[in-house]
């Protein structure tokens, strides 16, 4: 069975993801938790949790890439539920590794791009400002098309129900902030952009998009932030000729 020295997966992706460029991120990105020194089996996930740590341990999974990960800010103490899922891992000999900011922000690999490319958007340019760097992506769709037929295609892409704002524009210019990314909204209508995507609903969004004229669909916090891990996934399979696996654990929110 092929495998990879851990510390050489790290370093790659370390640089493929440009950790680096984002130090102002609260997740503390890379490796969080070091389990076995020879990497077989590669999973990808979207949160750090033990309910997919007991998964991926039932799946022999010896490395394990999250977009949220454990360690925000640093550790304060293992007790609790951090010791419970510090010790699910670390007992199956599992590395964790989490990829916040970059993985939305990346233009390849991130959650951002890979939205637009899955929806078929051309790519035009990047928006939506945080932490200093814009992680955003906006892309003018091939043809104009209703608020109702967009926010269909995205349900059958990113398999999610869509909660949908129309406020009276068709949809020609797209931009996607995933997650939590409504406030890239003053953003969003500078670039007249007319229909934004994003994750999570928020009340404050609202009033903002109507008197700016902006379209909203919210997609799903999860639902949105599946495509990053996904992607990364398969490049490091084809990469390391290694098993990978998505372990979908959805909270619907």
């Amino acid at each position: 069975m092929s495998s990879v020295d851990l510390r050489k997966l790290v370093s790659f992706l370390d640089k493929e993801l440009a950790l680096s460029e984002f130090p102002g991120d609260e997740s503390i990105n890379g490796l969080q938790v070091e389990g076995s020194s020879r990497v077989h089996r590669i999973g990808v996930a979207v949160d750090a949790c033990d309910h997919v740590f007991r998964e991926a341990a039932e799946k022999q999974i010896d490395f394990l890439l999250v977009h949220h990960g454990l360690i925000w800010g640093g550790i304060k103490a293992l007790t609790g539920i951090m010791k419970t899922r510090v010790k699910t891992l670390l007992d199956a000999g599992i590395s964790l590794y989490a990829c916040h900011l970059p993985l939305d922000w990346h233009p390849v690999h991130g959650n951002n791009s890979r939205i637009l490319k899955l929806l078929k958007i051309r790519q035009t340019g990047e928006f939506g400002e945080y932490h200093g760097r814009r992680i955003g992506y906006w892309g003018r769709t091939g043809r104009e098309m209703s608020l109702k037929e967009f926010s269909s295609l995205v349900d059958r892409t990113l398999q999610t129900e869509t909660l949908v704002r129309d406020f009276g524009r068709p949809v020609r210019n797209v931009g996607v902030v995933s997650g939590g990314g409504w406030s890239a909204i003053y953003e969003a209508a500078q670039y007249d952009i007319d229909t934004f995507l994003t994750g999570e609903p928020s009340h404050s969004a609202y009033s903002l998009a109507e008197e700016m004229k902006v379209n909203l669909v919210f997609a799903g916090h999860y639902a949105t932030e599946t495509v990053g891990v996904r992607a990364v996934g398969q490049m490091l399979g084809a990469r390391y000729r290694l098993m990978t696996e998505f372990i979908d654990h959805p909270t619907g929110l």
